[in-house]
């Protein structure tokens, strides 16, 4: 194979995976995310980050990015069952891959892009939490604490990309998904109208927000601009 040939079949790998990975995110949007726990429902939340994480992979992206998005898969299998075990798995698999991303964003950016309304904002949102979500999270205060940290921690590093906003949306399409997450777990009732919209709006946010995070600060360039 010429060099040429390879750099082909990467690419075109890398977008027939990324297509993969989007269409099976869709497919578990409309059919799955509000449905209780099942072996399609696991299969198929199971592949749009490993997708992306291939795609990453086979084209030489950043290894932390693609270490996050196949920890970020197994958290999606992990939370696609019930239980306080798995859910424990998830959590500390998202959380790992928070702190991978952090990691990286920090390599590739420039902390004094990062203004103050941004941090202040930013603390503000995360000291919020110990008034509408920690008093409702029992016995998982602390493990929850420490994952607010870690997102309000992505959002600020993700501020210090500079030409990467498409990374930059897609770092706050991540954390907005965490929160309806919490909202969802901790605030409202198995019976609620808003349980199906939240799930879609999350998973979506998410999913999105990942292949996002990959496109725009997964390689050496952004594969596109916004």
């Amino acid at each position: 194979m010429t060099v040429l040939e390879e750099i082909a079949l990467r690419q075109s790998t890398m977008y027939a995976s990324l297509s993969v990975g989007l269409l099976f995110a869709a497919i578990y949007a409309v059919g799955f995310c509000y449905r209780g726990p099942s072996i399609p429902k696991t299969l198929v939340k199971a592949v749009p980050l490993l997708a992306f994480a291939v795609a990453g992979a086979v084209n030489f992206a950043a290894p932390l990015v693609v270490a996050g998005l196949a920890l970020s898969a197994l958290g999606d299998i992990a939370l696609s069952r019930d239980g306080e075990k798995p859910f424990l798995v998830g959590l500390v698999a998202f959380a790992s891959a928070h702190l991978l991303y952090i990691l990286h964003f920090l390599q590739i950016g420039e902390v004094s892009n990062v203004g103050t309304l941004a941090i202040v904002a930013m603390v503000v949102f995360a000291l919020s939490t110990e008034f509408w979500l920690i008093p409702h999270a029992g016995v998982m205060k602390s493990p929850v604490r420490l994952y607010v940290v870690l997102i309000a921690a992505m959002g600020l590093t993700a501020l210090s990309l500079e030409g990467r906003d498409i990374a930059v949306w897609g770092a706050f399409a991540f954390l907005a998904s965490d929160t309806i997450l919490s909202i969802q777990l901790f605030r409202m009732t198995a019976t609620s109208r808003w349980q199906v919209p939240a799930s879609v709006s999350l998973w979506l946010l998410y999913a999105l927000g990942q292949c996002a995070i990959l496109i725009g600060a997964g390689f050496a360039r952004p594969l596109f601009q916004i």
